[in-house]
């Protein structure tokens, strides 16, 4: 099969059922692109957009997240970054005015290492955020596992499964922000190229709420087109 009528079955799939549950707002979905786009030999771009909504048709919107970042790779199992995101909030039902906008200077710390077939990912980042004035600071930490079903690695024509759990902490007054905990199920059409599309459970406080997600992960190697 194609790659594209992959990815259009895929995508298909992912709309169909969100269709079936459009009525529920108990659920919401988020749309995400993420991109790490090699320039140098140790550096990449971070490019990340989220389309976040209210309910699982995605027609109420409740975050449009920005970000962007430099990585310095120091090996291939670790990387450093430091970016700047933007992300403005909206109520249920109105996405002519947001709720809040927010200005947000981020780092953080990636490590990776393998047990047999599964991959662990370890992801650190410290936030500094400007919301609607007021400055605040947060600390997250993720681990992730990634685990190939049909071969041996994440390799071209593999369907994976990735599961994480995500704390974050804020450094004043109230300790803790929220959990996410996340399952899905990916493939990688190209080394450059993934699909994934599952489910994440937030924690906020005494409040928790589903989101179907589609992700797309393109990673192409600027560095050609740089050097041409």
């Amino acid at each position: 099969m194609h790659t594209g009528t992959k990815i259009k079955l895929l995508i298909i799939l992912f709309f169909t059922t969100s269709a079936a549950f459009a009525q529920s707002d108990e659920m919401g979905n988020w749309l995400m692109y993420f991109g790490q786009n090699k320039i140098k030999e140790r550096l990449s771009l971070h490019t990340e957009v989220q389309y976040r909504n209210h309910t699982l048709a995605p027609i109420n919107i409740e975050q449009l997240l920005l970000r962007t970042g430099l990585n310095y790779h120091l090996a291939s199992h670790a990387l450093v970054t430091a970016g700047y995101g933007y992300v403005t909030s909206y109520d249920v039902g109105d996405s002519s005015t947001p709720l809040s906008k927010e200005n947000r200077i981020w780092q953080q710390f990636i490590l990776t290492n393998k047990v047999g077939r599964v991959k662990f990912e370890h992801r650190y980042r410290v936030e500094q955020r400007w919301i609607s004035g007021n400055y605040k600071n947060r600390l997250r930490y993720r681990l992730m596992l990634i685990v190939p079903l049909n071969r041996r690695n994440i390799e071209p024509g593999a369907v994976f499964l990735g599961v994480y759990d995500e704390v974050f902490i804020n450094t004043e007054k109230t300790f803790f922000d929220r959990n996410r905990l996340y399952g899905a199920l990916g493939y990688q059409f190209k080394p450059e190229l993934s699909i994934q599309i599952g489910m994440l459970y937030q924690r906020v406080n005494t409040y928790g709420k589903e989101y179907l997600q589609l992700a797309l992960i393109y990673n192409p190697d600027l560095r050609k087109n740089l050097n041409n």
